[in-house]
């Protein structure tokens, strides 16, 4: 059971992207639960909000690449 290595590396690719907005989402997230009284608190909350969103779909296709890589259908 040979590995596909190019497929493997796009997934891993994949992770690699999504490791930073794990940590970059929740922090906007934070800064707009602070900052309330600010004008733009809900478009803050929106970008932390798709940023997680944009990482849980990163993180998806990553492992699905991966395991797809590992696991030739």
């Amino acid at each position: 059971m040979a590995t596909n290595k190019e497929l493997l590396s796009k997934g891993i690719k994949y992770l690699a992207g999504a490791l930073p907005m794990l940590f970059i989402g929740p922090s906007i997230i934070y800064n707009a639960f602070i900052n309330k009284e600010n004008v733009w608190h809900y478009l803050v909350l929106a970008i932390g909000i798709a940023t997680c969103l944009g990482a849980m779909y990163l993180m998806f296709m990553g492992l699905n690449t991966i395991m797809k890589s590992l696991f030739n259908d």
